[in-house]
């Protein structure tokens, strides 16, 4: 126990942290003094963003070929056969 160093995972975890509150003082301070340009490319990201997952999910969707169908009748058969065998 005498590494006093913080671990990997711990380091880029408080980078993350400082990373963030620093964006977040930064976009503050923006907001104040470019109002209107900040509030528009915040609008257009956001939007952006949105937009971009759902013509993922679209694509997604569109592209992703049918599984095959289930063969109930089988598969009841199958279970019906099990059900009728002695323990």
């Amino acid at each position: 126990m005498g590494n006093d160093w913080l671990s990997k995972d711990q380091l880029y975890g408080a980078l993350i942290f400082v990373a963030s509150v620093a964006g977040i003082l930064i976009y503050v301070w923006s907001l104040f003094t470019f109002a209107l340009i900040v509030l528009q490319l915040t609008a257009l990201v956001a939007v952006g963003a949105i937009l971009v997952i759902a013509a993922w999910i679209g694509y997604t969707m569109a592209t992703t070929p049918l599984p095959a169908p289930l063969d109930l009748e089988a598969s009841a058969t199958s279970a019906s056969q099990t059900s009728e065998e002695p323990r």
